[in-house]
């Protein structure tokens, strides 16, 4: 089998592109792994003949890559670090009991979260807190939408699982 040729246009930018994401970003591991996902997007553009300037696409497909990350990551950070419940700041009537009890669920989450694995993690995260599909977390992952499935449906039992036997409501089969 005939390996394809190299696209000239990844050739001559891969170091730009790779430099300017890893002035962006918090491992030069993700700003590399950003950088092909710029050069994948470009390989999967049928129009690349009719883009007149290369570097300037290369370049905003890899500032919207970035955005698109910062975005995960804000919302991630917020799941994991935020002090208080969205649903705390509906009701203005809150009693001191209710918000402990928001806050005890609160940290239950965040503990059983950071007890998952990363992949179960990411794909559960994606799917509840960022809302895609399953095929869509599959595309993004890299991985089957049968995986996809399992390690979401793995998370949610181990979710459940571990705030049942917090809360004292275990149950078994």
């Amino acid at each position: 089998m005939q390996r394809p040729k190299p696209d000239p246009v990844a050739h001559g930018f891969y170091a730009d592109i790779l430099h300017f994401l890893r002035k962006r970003m918090d491992n030069a591991s993700d700003a590399a792994d950003m950088t092909q996902d710029v050069f994948a997007q470009w390989l999967g553009y049928r129009d690349r003949a009719k883009v007149e300037q290369p570097r300037a696409f290369l370049f905003q497909v890899a500032r919207n890559l970035l955005s698109d990350h910062w975005r995960r990551q804000k919302v991630r950070h917020a799941v994991l670090a935020d002090d208080t419940l969205p649903e705390a700041h509906d009701t203005p009537a809150n009693d001191p009991l209710d918000h402990a009890q928001q806050q005890q669920r609160l940290n239950q989450l965040r503990q059983v979260l950071s007890e998952l694995s990363p992949r179960r993690r990411e794909a559960l995260m994606l799917h509840r807190f960022e809302g895609l599909t399953q095929a869509q977390i599959a595309e993004r992952m890299n991985i089957s939408v049968s995986m996809v499935e399992k390690h979401i449906a793995a998370a949610l039992l181990q979710c459940k699982q571990r705030l049942d036997s917090d809360n004292g409501t275990e149950q078994f089969p």
